[in-house]
């Protein structure tokens, strides 16, 4: 990978340059590009464990849940947003996973032949090895939301989907009137599933606008994805796997779940569209 965007050394801000396989600045600190073709931008210092973010087992089932297409209705709605646009867009992912979303994104654009720089960041090692494999002519980097390793002003669109957005460091990465967009689970996803892992579950919270308001961002739009799929005993497991639950929920309500051989799940989003002031 030789990435299309100026990247910043996470340990002093300034500007990498690419040096065959690897990406240097002016200090002298260089992070080196892995043969999968990401680069490591996370330094040992901004790490809250040894291997943060999703473990290998979660990358593997989300990206076989997402190959399935399952979700394919939440990408298309996705898609929707970014509008179509004469100038190249620099699109950033951020909290990607392993990929599904920005590839597609980027796939499709390409076929109707926008021309867009996309990146991929995630704290996660093992879901940008997936992600960078997913598609080579990608941007990845393993980061933090909290430190984008980009130059401020310099994003035309952020997505965060299902992630933990940081409006700060988004409106600096943003250009003026850039556009932001949130995706986040609605008041029944899943909800079938919850309600068979959990002996009660908790109230659903919407997303406050006011933080994002508070950095300057202009809530434009709103719109709901939501519609039913229906998985076999296979996808029940990789959805498990994939989620949280299988750490949090209690052993009887796992039990439960993996005892299922069909469920019909409800899929329900919404997505939020900010740009900057």
């Amino acid at each position: 990978m030789i990435s299309t965007v100026d990247l910043l050394c996470p340990l002093d801000h300034s500007v990498l340059k690419n040096n065959q396989n690897s990406f240097i600045c002016a200090q002298g600190h260089t992070f080196d590009c892995a043969k999968e073709g990401y680069v490591n931008l996370l330094p040992v210092q901004n790490k809250r464990s040894k291997m943060p973010g999703d473990n290998k087992e979660m990358v593997q089932a989300r990206k076989q849940f997402l190959n399935t297409n399952l979700y394919e209705k939440i990408s298309d709605a996705l898609i929707n947003h970014l509008h179509a646009s004469n100038n190249e867009q620099t699109v950033l992912d951020a909290g990607c996973g392993e990929g599904y979303y920005l590839n597609r994104l980027c796939k499709i654009a390409q076929q109707k032949g926008h021309s867009i720089k996309g990146v991929g960041l995630d704290i996660s090692k093992f879901a940008i090895q997936a992600a960078a494999k997913r598609n080579k002519d990608l941007t990845w980097l393993v980061a933090s939301n909290k430190l984008i390793p980009l130059k401020d002003d310099s994003l035309d669109v952020l997505i965060c989907a299902f992630g933990f957005p940081v409006y700060a460091e988004f409106a600096k990465k943003l250009k003026s009137q850039g556009k932001l967009i949130l995706i986040e689970t609605a008041e029944h996803h899943q909800k079938e599933l919850k309600n068979i892992l959990y002996p009660q579950v908790k109230p659903y919270s919407e997303l406050k606008l006011q933080p994002a308001q508070e950095h300057g961002f202009i809530h434009e739009t709103q719109s709901k994805t939501c519609y039913e799929i229906n998985l076999n005993k296979q996808q029940i497991a990789q959805l498990l796997a994939m989620t949280p639950h299988l750490y949090r929920a209690p052993k009887t309500g796992i039990a439960a779940v993996q005892a299922l051989d069909f469920l019909t799940l409800t899929v329900d989003v919404n997505i939020h569209v900010f740009h900057k002031a």
